[in-house]
């Protein structure tokens, strides 16, 4: 994990998906750090083709899209809420946090605010609409061979 990401790797976690080639794709993050603090995600996206494709999704705009089609349609309101009450029971099956410490995924019911966070959350444990949306969009990662070598 660290060589895919470029850096150490904080707390506790487990691969969550991995893509065709058996790399890491998502991790599954414990909610506390060793020092007791909260983790800001369950779910973190650690492919570096989507990580740098949903950046660009971003950087174009697409966060303020989404939370606008978001504000605009029930259903997409709806599918996100039970994505989130999901998100949030299994983050509490490792551990239930004090109320001030729980945040939702990827900015919340209301706001889209982080599409990594989302499409981490859709590889790992679909559906999330927000996350189905930027995958569609990013498009699969059908690489030929590995995106990184262990040092």
């Amino acid at each position: 994990m660290e060589a895919q990401l470029g850096r150490l790797t904080r707390g506790r976690w487990t691969v969550a998906k991995r893509c065709h080639l058996g790399i890491p794709m998502a991790i599954e993050n414990h909610p506390r750090l060793d020092d007791g603090s909260p983790f800001p995600t369950l779910f973190w996206l650690t492919c570096p083709i989507l990580v740098k494709r949903a950046s660009a999704l971003e950087s174009e705009g697409e966060l303020a899209r989404m939370t606008s089609e978001l504000h605009s349609s029930g259903s997409l309101r709806g599918r996100l809420a039970d994505a989130i009450e999901r998100y949030r029971a299994r983050r509490d099956a490792h551990e239930d946090l004090n109320v001030e410490e729980k945040s939702p995924p990827g900015g919340g019911p209301n706001r889209v605010k982080c599409l990594h966070a989302h499409l981490a959350h859709e590889l790992s444990d679909p559906p999330n609409p927000i996350g189905a949306s930027t995958l569609e969009k990013a498009g699969w990662p059908d690489c030929v061979e590995p995106c990184f070598r262990v040092p």
